[in-house]
């Protein structure tokens, strides 16, 4: 059945208003003053048109951790955050270290239908980190790996992250590292600092991130491989970035929403919702990172979007679990941190959620401008309306979001994924199993 829309007058990365035709999953017209008989016409005036967002990082927790998150659930709080695409970390039970675990991630995607949900294969055996887990054969399945990481636990050894480099090169992978000396950061419980002093609690030093970022930029130009950073936090870290392109080194890296935002004066009121890994940090960090982005040392904001049951988070600091869910408030806070300050512009929201991770990843259909015959999945945003951030909000298993109770900006109002749109008006999607294809 061919379903056809007719979107007018949208704002495309925040330019001119433009109507776009979208027909049976590609944009099959944009201009001005279009029309197509028998359409169903959506009224996008004052509304920004972003490509589909792509998160290079989130966790869906399935197979294993259902009771925090699934595919299907996770999808469907990617889709009401604007998202076409997530990339599926590998911290699962069974990890996601072969070929089998990585298609049913992808096929359990696929029947969800409210994202492309892309496997992220994980670097060594196990995530243990003492060999490295089948890179080849998740490559060449029907996943079509390319991003592998142990994220939740860095590649510590050297050798063994060297020959992740090496190994990827094959098939023009990278390699995704949490960069977090573990040694250095046993019984952390938030960042180092004056504020961990007064409050008692163990340091998280912005060195143990950024030694194992100025290692590994090392073994990336050694091998000449690439090389992507995952949720950078420190003022050190953006520097170390800065300098290893200066130097050339293939080095990619991403920032969270909330280390764009949050400092970490919040754990002050020992609330668990602002338990994170890596930390909250300074507001010099949260300023360094943020001119990070904008200058482009920084290429992409990716979520971490980590959901855990109540018992994880409702229990006294030191015990909860780290992370925090990130899908349905990304496009909010980043407006919040980097567009109503001036440091980005619709078009650079679009390239650093958009178009850069789908590149990192090596995804050609996600992210493609929104132009006649690109595939049509793309997000329309209105900046407008600042409202409280509450549970009515998430569209997840889980709702340990920092942002509960926080004014943010905007809303996304229509999520179109391959033509269908999974959220309509603001209204998410019942199931994508009863649209048609």
């Amino acid at each position: 059945m061919t379903e056809t829309h007719l979107i007018r007058g949208a704002r495309v990365n925040g330019g001119d208003a433009t109507d776009l035709i979208v027909v049976d999953g590609v944009i099959a017209e944009a201009g001005a003053s279009l029309s197509r008989a028998g359409a169903t016409v959506v009224d996008a005036d004052g509304l920004v048109a972003l490509p589909g967002l792509v998160d290079l990082h989130t966790h869906l927790r399935e197979p294993g951790y259902e009771a925090s998150e699934t595919i299907l659930t996770g999808s469907r709080a990617a889709a009401a955050g604007g998202f076409t695409t997530v990339f599926a970390m590998p911290n699962t039970s069974p990890v996601a270290d072969t070929a089998g675990v990585v298609e049913q991630e992808l096929a359990l995607g696929e029947a969800a239908g409210y994202a492309h949900v892309q496997p992220i294969g994980a670097v060594t055996v196990r995530q243990k980190g003492e060999r490295l887990a089948e890179l080849g054969a998740m490559a060449s399945s029907r996943a079509r790996v390319r991003v592998f990481s142990d994220d939740g636990f860095c590649v510590f050894d050297p050798l063994i992250m060297r020959r992740a480099l090496e190994y990827v090169k094959a098939f023009d992978g990278v390699v995704a590292q949490h960069a977090q000396d573990p040694r250095l950061t046993e019984g952390a419980q938030m960042n180092e600092g004056t504020v961990s002093a007064e409050l008692g609690l163990a340091g998280w030093p912005a060195v143990a991130e950024e030694a194992i970022i100025a290692r590994d930029v090392l073994l990336a130009e050694h091998v000449g491989s690439r090389l992507h950073v995952c949720h950078l936090s420190t003022a050190g870290s953006v520097d170390i970035i800065r300098w290893a392109k200066k130097r050339g080194v293939n080095v990619t890296a991403e920032v969270t929403p909330h280390h764009l935002l949050l400092t970490e004066e919040l754990v002050r009121g020992y609330d668990p919702r602002f338990k994170v890994n890596p930390p909250l940090r300074r507001d010099e960090d949260v300023q360094a990172v943020r001119e990070g982005l904008a200058d482009g040392t920084i290429d992409i904001v990716a979520t971490d979007h980590a959901p855990h049951p109540d018992e994880s988070k409702s229990c006294e600091w030191q015990a909860a679990a780290t992370g925090m869910v990130g899908l349905e408030s990304a496009l909010r806070v980043v407006q919040q941190a980097v567009v109503d300050t001036g440091l980005l512009d619709w078009n650079d929201v679009a390239r650093v959620m958009s178009a850069a991770p789908a590149r990192i990843g090596r995804l050609e259909r996600a992210g493609t401008p929104l132009v006649a015959g690109a595939p049509a999945s793309l997000t329309l945003y209105d900046p407008r309306p600042g409202r409280t951030f509450t549970t009515a909000d998430l569209r997840g298993r889980s709702v340990n979001s920092p942002y509960l109770g926080r004014e943010l900006p905007g809303e996304v109002r229509w999520t179109f994924f391959d033509g269908r749109p999974t959220v309509s008006d603001g209204v998410l999607a019942a199931s994508m199993t009863e649209v048609p294809a």
